[in-house]
């Protein structure tokens, strides 16, 4: 194993997941539906509480476990949250019930998140957080900065997934990240970092005018 190798197992396995979370995690991996990992989930619970994120909204809810991080480190925000799958939801209410979030405090949407992210109130969104259909996240982040207010972040996960750093690799979803790392990186409408822990998370922050 490379040095460069052993840290990253180090710093995985350092991660401490809340309980409720945990518990969510395993549910999700039951039904199938891939959350994200337990370091990029407590980068993204640092972010929420260190910019005191009152608002967010998650594209892609999958079972929830996205949703409880950022609820663990912005205690008083409200989630809004978008699946196309039934299923999902269902399962992602009944983790954000079993960890006593209020129901006041978790919106949930069913549909397709190209339909319904062209409806939701531009600038209005602390944090966007942005895990759904890869080939399509070029666009998606497009929204995310839509919605999200002047100073606001755009927290985009798994983007070092797959063959992101090898040159040859031309796949769809490959490509997609690529472009949208590369793009968002020479941006001047946005302060860019990229976080190489787990699957990697590309966080934009909003340049307030």
């Amino acid at each position: 194993m490379s040095e460069h190798d052993a840290i990253a197992r180090f710093a995985r396995e350092t991660v401490v997941e809340p309980e409720h979370i945990s518990r969510a995690r395993q549910h999700a991996l039951e039904l199938g539906a891939a959350p994200i990992s337990a370091g990029v989930g407590a980068q993204c619970a640092l972010i929420a509480a260190a910019t005191g994120a009152r608002s967010i909204i998650e594209i892609g809810t999958g079972a929830g476990v996205s949703g409880l991080w950022l609820l663990h480190g912005a205690p008083k925000a409200v989630l809004t949250t978008i699946d196309h799958e039934p299923e999902h939801l269902a399962v992602a209410r009944q983790a954000f019930t079993q960890s006593r979030i209020p129901a006041a405090r978790v919106r949930l949407i069913t549909g397709r998140a190209a339909d319904v992210l062209p409806r939701m109130n531009e600038a209005s969104y602390d944090i966007v957080l942005v895990d759904a259909d890869p080939e399509n996240v070029i666009d998606y982040v497009e929204h995310g900065l839509r919605l999200a207010r002047a100073g606001g972040t755009v927290l985009v996960p798994r983007v070092l997934n797959g063959r992101v750093a090898d040159p040859v690799a031309r796949d769809a979803v490959t490509t997609a990240y690529r472009t949208l790392l590369q793009e968002t990186q020479a941006s001047p409408a946005v302060i860019p970092a990229i976080s190489t822990i787990g699957e990697g998370l590309l966080q934009l922050t909003t340049v307030a005018e």
